[in-house]
């Protein structure tokens, strides 16, 4: 595996400055992605991971031209060349147009033959929307006293009357009267894990499905976890694009590349859909993407009801403790952490996301990252992490700009490998949980007090 010391989240960063397609004249060899550096030629009849990069374009310029042209641009992002997700015509077509490219691997990993699917499962193990619906509620009716069910809103296939799905989240704490309602004014303070806004993001869902199984299954067994659920109630959003995932999983074992919701906006393929990790009512920007790019951010901020749903439900559970003023700092008073996971670049990712200018509580969320790259090993980085790409829109700056309740994302695995990639082998969550779950514990230890020195 290689890392490299500056990645592009899969976020997709857009960078401050424009820059026209006029600069795309010199390309130079690129860094590995997925895969081997000597990875064996691509298969012409499905997307693959390329390089391009240039000596005489910053990178983050290179890859903003690449995504307005259409490109699907990846994390793993350095210095030294932007990796882009395309199939071999698409790889052609810019080599055509006087670009070099490099292939570096498959999208896809191996699925042994003999590993028999499970009910509810594609791709080797990876569950279904709706076995984690199922999930959520075997959870809920084996453990009433330490599991609570929310619906909190509705995906947009289901607005529309065309099948769909509920947003669910789950409430788990040792429950006393009071806990897991949705106000503020519970005793308790909430930590909240959210997975699986951007579809494609395969580990990401199951590392919140085993989250909940290692907190229903280990109180009153491991001390860690019987402290933790008797003191904080701990929020999980599973699948917050439920639809998206449908797409995904409509392929066992090819799943379908499919970051944003099922919104139609007139695009054909994984062009269908709104960016939901931009399209938060917190510097909403309208020139995120067009509508067929990777990072369309809706027509208005927060139009799609899975993101309606979950800011209600932040909105109701935390209390507010930032002025509105993005440079006003939350009070030490503040309560409550937040973490969206996506992937995948090994990041430990704080506020802010929008502007490289500090947050007003920059050591403290610092300081929380920090702790959790202590197991994870992940970059710890905010705003454009080095590469002058931004995340306006996003749900982690949304939680804190808004509420002052510290919001992180996790970018799982590694940008070289068989566990890179948006696919990596159901067998590489053994290794995403050992790194992970002891960040998971950090952030819901630090709910209690996120900003101890108020700096």
């Amino acid at each position: 595996m290689t890392r490299f010391p500056y990645f592009r989240r899969s976020r997709a960063r857009r960078p401050a400055a424009a820059v026209t397609t006029t600069m795309l004249l010199l390309i130079s060899a690129g860094l590995m992605t997925p895969g081997s550096a000597t990875a064996a030629g691509p298969d012409t009849g499905e997307p693959g991971y390329w390089v391009v990069a240039s000596p005489t374009i910053a990178v983050g310029e290179l890859a903003d031209d690449l995504s307005k042209r259409g490109y699907d641009v990846m994390e793993g992002l350095s210095r030294d060349g932007a990796p882009i997700l395309a199939t071999a015509a698409q790889a052609q077509r810019l080599r055509r147009d006087g670009l070099s490219v490099r292939y570096t691997g498959p999208l896809y990993q191996p699925v042994p033959v003999s590993v028999q699917a499970a009910a509810g499962t594609y791709y080797g193990g990876y569950h279904t929307a709706a076995a984690h619906e199922t999930h959520n509620q075997q959870v809920a009716t084996a453990h009433p006293e330490l599991a609570v069910l929310k619906t909190i809103g509705q995906s947009w296939l289901k607005t529309q009357n065309r099948g769909g799905h509920d947003i669910q989240a789950l409430c788990i704490t040792k429950i006393t009267t009071g806990d897991c309602a949705l106000n503020t004014t519970g005793s308790k303070p909430k930590f909240t894990l959210m997975a699986q806004m951007h579809a494609r993001e395969l580990a990401t869902g199951e590392l919140a499905y085993m989250w909940i199984d290692y907190l229903v299954g280990n109180y009153g067994k491991v001390g860690a976890v019987t402290t933790l659920m008797d003191t904080t109630e701990l929020w999980v959003i599973p699948i917050a694009n439920p639809d998206g995932v449908d797409i995904v999983s409509s392929n066992a074992t090819r799943p379908v590349s499919q970051r944003k919701n099922a919104h139609d906006n007139g695009c054909s393929g994984t062009g269908l859909g709104v960016d939901l990790n931009r399209n938060s009512s917190y510097h909403w920007d309208v020139n995120q993407g067009t509508k067929c790019t990777e990072t369309y951010p809706g027509a208005s901020a927060a139009s799609e009801p899975e993101t309606r749903a979950i800011q209600s439900l932040l909105a109701s559970i935390y209390r507010d403790t930032k002025p509105a003023a993005d440079f006003s700092a939350a009070t030490t008073a503040t309560t409550g952490t937040f973490l969206t996971l996506h992937s995948y670049a090994e990041l430990n990712i704080y506020p802010y996301g929008w502007t490289n200018s500090l947050a007003p509580n920059n050591a403290d969320l610092k300081t929380i990252a920090t702790n959790m790259a202590k197991s994870n090993r992940y970059t710890v980085v905010h705003g454009d992490g080095g590469l002058n790409y931004f995340a306006p829109g996003a749900t982690d700056d949304w939680i804190y700009g808004t509420l002052g309740v510290p919001g992180y994302t996790i970018e799982v695995g590694p940008s070289g490998s068989s566990c890179s990639g948006f696919f990596p082998a159901y067998s590489c969550m053994a290794s995403f949980w050992s790194l992970n779950l002891p960040a998971f514990m950090t952030l819901g230890t630090a709910a209690a007090k996120p900003y101890p020195t108020g700096s």
